[in-house]
Formats: structure tokens, sequence, C-alpha cells
């Protein structure tokens, strides 16, 4: 075995029972110091894409954030807590929003931690990252289990994507639209910041349309932990029922050299998940098309494609749709978005950032006739 990750069954989030989960999915890796240091300065990272409350499965749970702090400051270590959250762009002032509707504000203030902004970054080799990387001694990774639009699932791997900084993140959307090239970029990111140990957040996971309000809670009952983001992502894709060699991030991390992708030689420790009787996740609509490779998958943006509409009746009008398009391809009329599907790039991102689930997803007539 190459790679060792731990599965624990974590039925509810009463913070006793979490409390007990993440210790034990830690404990039979051989405990929290063997990972992070005592006394240092540890950057917790959790998954908080949106102001949503917990219940909707589409941010890290406060409550396996809580117990990871408490398990850092019972070894010494001084935390800092913070994510870039997707509706940033020009609109920082929305981060604090997002701390306090996904319950990390409160957390951080009954912990007694610092609660940071990612505003300020230094360009790391080709991206510019929030600058609290070179602040604090290590980084620990709190993803959220989901379903993705785009790169098909979201855990280890996709989280580290909130550690860029401000609106860089369109930019990179824009440049790098097409999945195979966009999984490149969260490698790279993944390659440079290199979390010393991620808890995955599996106790109601998502599945669907995610990672955003599109998808739909669905209970797991799961914690998942480990120091090699590819191998947990490779166990988590696994668990969802989708084969590691179908998820590109883990294909581009394993032909860096960067963790292991073969479930074979990927040690589980705890419960053993594959045979739980777990049933495949709901895949988004477009994950066919995701996993197209090289030469058709240029074909498939061009002919078999999957188009953003407006869902009658459910638009608020807030236009966070128009604010985060990459390419600026949305005007809000007066029933809700109308797009320029000359211009759309299929980022996805207007479906992910809606906080009302107004948006859905239309094949193109080729991808219709083809299955796809």
């Amino acid at each position: 075995m190459s790679a060792q990750i731990s599965a624990v069954k974590c039925g509810s989030y009463d913070p006793d029972t979490v409390g007990r989960c993440v210790r034990e999915a830690l404990d039979l890796l051989g405990g929290i110091k063997l990972f992070v240091k005592p006394g240092s300065r540890v950057l917790v990272k959790p998954n908080l894409l949106m102001s949503t409350p917990p219940e909707q499965a589409i941010t890290t749970h406060p409550q396996v954030v809580r117990s990871v702090i408490r398990l850092l400051k019972d070894i010494g270590c001084r935390v800092v807590l913070g994510d870039g959250p997707s509706v940033w762009g020009k609109y920082i002032e929305n981060v604090d929003e997002v701390y306090e509707a996904t319950g990390i504000k409160k957390v951080a203030l009954e912990e007694g931690v610092e609660l940071v902004n990612f505003d300020k970054r230094r360009m790391r080799d080709k991206f510019p990252l929030t600058v609290w990387l070179d602040e604090c001694d290590c980084l620990v990774n709190l993803p959220k289990v989901k379903t993705h639009g785009l790169t098909l699932m979201t855990c280890a791997v996709k989280n580290l994507f909130g550690l860029v900084s401000g609106t860089y993140k369109t930019e990179l959307h824009k440049n790098y639209f097409k999945p195979s090239e966009f999984v490149k970029v969260l490698v790279d990111i993944y390659q440079e910041a290199k979390p010393v140990l991620t808890i995955a957040d599996g106790v109601l996971a998502m599945e669907g349309d995610g990672p955003g309000t599109s998808g739909r809670p669905r209970k797991l009952g799961l914690l998942f932990a480990g120091s090699d983001c590819t191998a947990l992502d490779a166990v988590v894709a696994g668990v969802m029922g989708i084969l590691p060699g179908k998820v590109l991030s883990i294909n581009e991390a394993v032909r860096r050299g960067l963790g292991e992708g073969d479930l074979s030689r990927i040690e589980i420790k705890g419960e053993d998940v594959f045979n739980l009787g777990i049933a495949p996740f709901v895949l988004p609509q477009s994950s066919k098309a995701v996993q197209l490779p090289g030469v058709i998958e240029t074909l498939a943006k061009s002919l078999v494609k999957y188009y953003p509409y407006s869902l009658p009746g459910k638009c608020v009008l807030c236009g966070h749709c128009v604010n985060i398009c990459p390419e600026k391809c949305i005007n809000l009329g007066k029933r809700g978005p109308v797009f320029d599907y000359r211009k759309c790039i299929a980022c996805f991102c207007c479906q992910e950032s809606c906080p009302s689930a107004a948006i859905g997803l239309k094949r193109s007539f080729l991808a219709k006739v083809i299955g796809l």
C-alpha cells in the first residue's frame, strides 16, 4: 500500500458525535501530532462556497470545523481560519456574510481563533494565492463531499481553489474553461499549497447538479481523513460510485506523482466503505460531457454542449450570475438572466453561484441524439 486514508461513520452533526469521530479518524492514522507539529500556526480552510446555512450541504459543517480546531488547540497550535468564497470578485464585502450564514463566524468567536479574509495575495509560481499560506506553518484542508458540474466531484484537491485570491478566480475560469485544462490549474495549486492533513465532511454530502444550490443533500454519514489529497479523492469518488480514473483531477495529480489514485494501493483504515451498500450518487447533468477526453472534448464544447438557462419562476433578480460570469455574457432581464450563447464557455459558474437554484442546464440537439 502506498497511501493510507481513514473512514469513520458519523451519523449526525451532534457536537459530541462529530468530535469523537474526527478524533477517531485521526487516531486511526496515528493521531494529530503525526501531521501537525505542536505549537505551530495552522491555517484551517473549509469549503465556504456561498452564504447558505449548513443544512443545505453546500459548505463544510461548522461542527466539523470546531472539532478540528479543538484538536489543534489541544496540542498548543494557534489557529487561523478562513476561505475565499466564490462570491468574491468585486464584492469582497460579502465574505463576512458568508462567514455569518455558514456558522463559521460563530465557531471562530466561541473557539477564540482568528477569522481572516483572503484579500491579500502573493504570486506563487503561476497564481496569486493568499498570503496566509506564508504566515502559517501548515495548511489543514476541510472540504465537503459534493458533486460538481465542471469537475464531476469536489473534495480534497478542488477545495484548494479557494486559496486563489479575489477576482483571479474569474480569470482562471475564463482562461481554462475546458475541464481538462481547469484541472491542471487545480493540481498546480495542490502542488504549491500541499496541505499536511485533509478531513472531508461527508456526513451530509451532495449529489446531482452540485456544488451549489442546484445540488441535493445526500446523507452519507462518513468522515474521511488523510494526508494524500489524491488518494482521499480516489476513495471518496469510489464511495460516490465514480471510477477514480474518470475524475480528471485525480488523473492529473497521479501523472505528476502527487499521490495515489489506484484504490488497490490505498489502505483504508476504519470502515470498509465499499461494503456498506452505498448507492451510487446522482451525477451532474453535464457529467458525461465532463469526462470526454482530448479531441472529443473540443468537439463537445462546440457541438455536444450544455447551456445554462433561467428556470421560470425561480429567479429573484439578485444579479449574482451577471457579476460572476467570466465572459460577461449574461444580462439581467425583467424575469431573469438572458444569456448570450455565442460567448458562453459552459463553465457553469452562474449555476454554481445562484443562491436560488434558478439556473438549469439544457443539452444541445446533438447531445440529445447521441445520449450525452
